[in-house]
């Protein structure tokens, strides 16, 4: 059984960063993406980053060069640095793989960027 589990998440000033993790169990992880989604509020959930197996990696438009990913096959990990957060990166920030046809997402780690 699919599990992945988000850690992380806050509350931070505009300007500010935080480290969101996500653990994955009951999977093989180092063959397969791993991707960071985010829904805010009245809004459709989107792509933040997505990272393949030979880590290649994707970033959304809005985040590019203040967000990096990273993954740890060793520890079953992805990580989301998120640096020089803004107001509108506020959401709540989902893991998420995608395997045999299947979705499967964490439970979602809020994250709020006020002053």
């Amino acid at each position: 059984q699919v599990q992945l589990v988000e850690s992380g998440g806050g509350l931070v000033q505009p300007g500010g960063s935080l480290r969101l993790s996500c653990a994955a169990s009951g999977m093989l992880f180092s063959p397969y993406v791993m991707g960071w989604y985010r829904q805010a509020p009245g809004k459709q959930r989107e792509l933040v980053a997505k990272i393949g197996s030979s880590a290649s990696i994707t970033y959304a438009d809005s985040v590019k060069g203040r967000f990096t990913i990273s993954r740890d096959n060793a520890k079953n990990t992805v990580y989301l640095q998120m640096n020089s957060l803004k107001p509108e990166d506020t959401a709540v920030y989902y893991c998420n793989t995608y395997r045999n046809g299947i979705n499967y997402w964490g439970q979602g780690t809020q994250v709020t960027v006020s002053s």
